[in-house]
């Protein structure tokens, strides 16, 4: 089987934002991307701060929040050839490191574990899975805990001791 190539663009325009080593991403979007049939894959990661990811939540999503983790599919015009470049394009993603760090405090795991599963969450949104539904939410909760797994992380939705009753604003259940 031929290996997948991945072209990974990172943006951070904000100066003193955390964000994980590009390698790390690589690897967590590429087992991600295991789950594709696709052979070439560009993807874009932005990195961003509360209020640019409030402004893209209230505009994309009509929330007047900052969210941990928003998806931006690409969607192929109508007449683009087969084998043209533009195909490769998966999406966008959009995390917000301040709420990632905050989220991975309140909920009491690593913060590289947290990064891995909102770049997980997000790259499977790009390959259409989603949550709305329970058996959609269901199938798609296994899926990350498997991918995360694969990668050394422990499972993200397994309750923890410190982890308060309601999730906070931008926390995964209600991120897209």
């Amino acid at each position: 089987m031929t290996p997948m190539e991945l072209e990974l663009d990172l943006q951070v325009p904000h100066p003193g934002a955390e964000v994980p080593a590009l390698a790390e991403l690589r690897r967590w979007v590429g087992a991600a991307l295991r789950r594709s049939r696709e052979r070439r894959v560009e993807l874009t990661v932005r990195v961003v701060d509360e209020a640019e990811s409030r402004a893209l939540n209230g505009r994309f999503r009509g929330q007047d929040r900052p969210t941990n983790v928003l998806s931006f599919p690409f969607e192929v015009p109508p007449g683009i050839d087969a084998d043209d470049p533009a195909r490769d394009l998966l999406g966008d993603l959009v995390i917000c490191a301040d709420l990632v760090r905050r989220e991975a405090q309140e909920q009491d795991k690593p913060v590289a574990a947290h990064w891995a599963h909102l770049v997980v969450h997000g790259v499977l949104h790009l390959l259409d899975y989603d949550h709305i539904a329970d058996d959609e939410a269901a199938e798609m909760e296994s899926l990350e805990t498997a991918i995360l797994g694969e990668l050394g992380f422990p499972p993200p939705y397994e309750p923890r001791m410190e982890q308060p009753r309601h999730a906070a604003p931008g926390s995964l259940p209600d991120s897209p």
